[in-house]
């Protein structure tokens, strides 16, 4: 993926040699091959006001990754992709519905998460006070007639403590899953606060935030970790267009004396910075992190004979020894490849102003070799 990545920035650069028309021809182009990569069809829009990303979601790319978006722990996500959903009731009768259009039909849920704000309990009167009361989670099946055995199915309870306030979080996999394959089975859910061993409280003493009512920060919210399949996969050059190819696109670089040229003809396999500004690209409005990331390029000479240092394979030691005696016609010598690869994470706004993380292999060059 990387050496895609490494094409369509080429095809990005501005050289001297063609039209307007054919530079915008061939930067709309580029800028499409360079969506398919990150698994879109079309950049998703700018949110229409400012908007802040859940801070869960924010908290989970630090996390997992550095400021550059490269992957520091990878054992921390389950698949490549985590959605954030945010409800569209805006009530407070405890109903809740998360539309779930953005999740593509490729992904796989691995698990489904309710995060609910607790609010502060509160204060009851009399002698009798709780310490614990009990929260169910269910599964609409019919809104008309929820009171009724067939009207809501139980996915979750346990007893939740009426000390402070914070998020809760119970898992409903089953319930997205059943949504994501029947979109019109989603018919929300219900959430019910009782006594110890199902009594009821009127009025309940815990309340959860809601939509509505509440700051921005405690909306209830779905969190989905899935996994849309994509391991490495690059787009072929075989598909690029003949003229975004790199022998059609010089890159335009200051005239540098023969002898800076030679001398970097000398120079060994070793790794080299390649910046990626999303910015530049024309991402920055919808990608809230990284702002852009160092992909490195590998350049340098392979001779004769490879040391330790380059890394070389045994395939490329052989192949070295064949182009230094002559042994064999039109055999060259090795390249200067990258022969470690990371992933890196981006944080950003889909097409429904949801903020999706996800994980993309083969994206930075952690180490050149001789290959």
């Amino acid at each position: 993926m990387l050496g895609t990545v490494l094409l369509l920035l080429a095809a990005l650069a501005k050289p001297t040699c063609l039209s307007l028309a054919g530079v915008e021809s061939r930067r709309a182009e580029a800028l499409k091959r360079l969506l398919e990569v990150f698994g879109m069809e079309d950049p998703p829009p700018a949110p229409a006001h400012s908007k802040k990303p859940p801070q869960y979601m924010v908290d989970l790319f630090n996390s997992v990754a550095n400021a550059d978006g490269v992957t520091k722990n990878p054992d921390i996500l389950e698949g490549n992709t985590v959605r954030s959903v945010l409800d569209k009731t805006h009530s407070e009768k405890m109903r809740f519905l998360f539309i779930l259009s953005s999740v593509a039909k490729n992904e796989k849920i691995l698990t489904a998460e309710l995060h609910l704000f607790r609010l502060w309990p509160r204060v009851t009167d009399g002698p009798k006070r709780h310490h614990f009361c009990q929260v169910s989670v269910y599964q609409v099946l019919e809104k008309e007639v929820l009171d009724t055995p067939g009207g809501k199915k139980l996915l979750a309870t346990r007893l939740v403590s009426l000390q402070g306030s914070g998020w809760e979080v119970f898992t409903i996999t089953q319930a997205v899953r059943d949504w994501t394959e029947d979109e019109s089975s989603n018919q929300g859910l219900l959430v019910t606060v009782q006594g110890l061993g199902g009594s009821p409280l009127d009025p309940p003493p815990l309340q959860f935030a809601s939509g509505g009512d509440h700051h921005e920060s405690k909306k209830p919210m779905l969190v989905l970790f899935t996994d849309d399949g994509r391991r490495g996969a690059s787009v072929p050059t075989a598909d690029f267009p003949a003229h975004i190819l790199p022998a059609e696109m010089p890159v335009p670089r200051r005239p540098r004396p023969r002898s800076t040229r030679s001398l970097d003809q000398l120079q060994p396999c070793q790794r080299h910075p390649l910046s990626v500004d999303f910015e530049e690209i024309g991402w920055s409005g919808w990608i809230i992190s990284p702002r852009g990331y160092n992909a490195f390029h590998c350049r340098g000479s392979c001779p004769f004979p490879l040391g330790e240092n380059m890394r070389p394979t045994n395939h490329a030691t052989v192949q070295s020894i064949i182009n230094a005696l002559k042994l064999s016609e039109g055999v060259s010598s090795p390249c200067c490849v990258p022969d470690k690869l990371y992933s890196i994470n981006l944080l950003y706004f889909d097409d429904d102003e949801n903020v999706v993380l996800k994980q993309y292999d083969d994206m930075v060059a952690g180490s050149c070799g001789c290959h």
